[in-house]
């Protein structure tokens, strides 16, 4: 089993690659087709609606169908979406590419099968390593986005991203088996029920500390979204990058993530609780929203990557291994697809939100948002953990 997590792996970080690689030319395609700002919100927000809805659904196929069926459905998906960006030649056309994404659930997908091959106080180192393969994605995917459109322009690009995941599909299909979970589910009428079956969905949130950690997933994770669907406009606009400049930029993003998730969030996990854990990356984001608020150019906002990417990696980590814990295993799948979702809904509001303080207050309005946020959360949630200790020596 070890070896299929290995390719598992590989698998994860080559569908970041593309992904990265589309990020790299879509802002820039958009101007060529005359979006402006606000425009260029609404074409995100709309790949955050699809997979908002896509999300949950697409955990319960994996839990219904297997690990591979679901890994092959957003392969497929991703063939068509690159696809169609290839052919986009109007506003219309590049709205319509979106849609496949409902599907595009890669990392998902690979977290899926990671949960169900690992024991659960192994899950989060595993799942970390998986943040090792999105910063390999990052820096490949950006780096080799910013020369590609540059050198041969965004339809080329497009179509390298769209055989990329062709290549994604067929070692899906050869190396991945058809069912991961470790113990089969023993309620055989389950295999019965419609992967549309929402009761089937919801009842995960009924579960205890899952309403909890969403809440905290929800709510602290906006403002980090809100900054990061809005930084292709800040790398435009204030930092006035251009698209190889961009690249290099998101690929230190990317070696950044890799030595964090690859040589600190394993180390982490084995020596500290994962409510200390999450404790201190939302200190830290809010600290990280107070630089980004006083930050005035690239290089000052390359030493702020630093911490932001710290706290970013080991609060995804940790709220998603906490969740997968809080269910049975024949659910990780559904769970994994909301916490899918959870990043979809922000990334859906996201852009709106971001748009508007923009507009009106400028970049240093993303940091201030951030810093007053994850403070409350963070005071929120330490005044709970100190009364939980109290109930406890009572």
């Amino acid at each position: 089993m070890q070896n299929v997590i290995l390719v598992t792996y590989f698998i994860a970080a080559l569908d970041i690659t593309w992904m990265f690689l589309q990020f790299s030319i879509t802002p820039y395609l958009a101007r060529k087709l005359g979006f402006d700002t606000l425009w260029i919100g609404y074409l995100q927000t709309t790949v955050g609606v699809v997979q908002l809805l896509g999300g949950p659904i697409f955990g319960r196929f994996a839990d219904l169908f297997g690990a591979r069926a679901a890994l092959c459905l957003s392969c497929s998906s991703n063939v068509v979406y690159y696809g169609l960006l290839a052919i986009a030649d109007s506003p219309l056309m590049l709205f319509i590419h979106k849609l496949p994404a409902v599907f595009m659930h890669g990392l998902p997908g690979a977290q899926i099968v990671v949960a169900d091959l690992t024991e659960p106080d192994k899950r989060a180192a595993a799942l970390g390593k998986l943040g090792l393969c999105f910063g390999i994605g990052m820096v490949a995917g950006s780096t080799l986005g910013g020369a590609l459109s540059t050198r041969y322009g965004e339809t080329i690009a497009a179509c390298v991203a769209a055989g990329g995941s062709f290549i994604n599909l067929l070692l899906v299909l050869k190396f991945i088996p058809k069912n991961t979970k470790t113990q089969a589910p023993q309620d055989h009428s389950k295999q019965k029920k419609s992967v549309f079956d929402l009761g089937e969905i919801t009842r995960l949130m009924k579960f205890p500390g899952v309403a909890k950690t969403f809440s905290v997933k929800i709510i602290s994770g906006l403002p980090s979204v809100i900054f990061q669907v809005m930084f292709s406009i800040i790398a435009m606009n204030f930092f006035q990058l251009e698209p190889a400049q961009n690249g290099y930029l998101m690929a230190y993003f990317g070696i950044v993530s890799m030595v964090i998730q690859g040589g600190l969030i394993g180390r982490l996990t084995a020596r500290y609780s994962e409510n200390s854990l999450l404790l201190l990356s939302i200190g830290m984001s809010s600290l990280v929203g107070l630089a980004q608020a006083f930050m005035t150019n690239v290089f000052q906002f390359c030493v702020i990557v630093l911490p932001m990417m710290f706290a970013l990696s080991v609060f995804n980590v940790i709220t998603d291994s906490m969740l997968t814990k809080t269910v049975p295993a024949s659910d990780t799948g559904t769970m994994l697809g909301l916490c899918a979702s959870v990043q979809s809904l922000l990334r859906t509001i996201g852009p709106t939100i971001g748009g508007y303080l923009y507009q009106n207050y400028g970049v240093s309005s993303f940091g201030l948002t951030q810093f007053v946020v994850n403070t409350t959360v963070f005071v929120f949630m330490l005044r709970n953990t100190a009364s939980s200790k109290d109930e406890h020596k009572k």
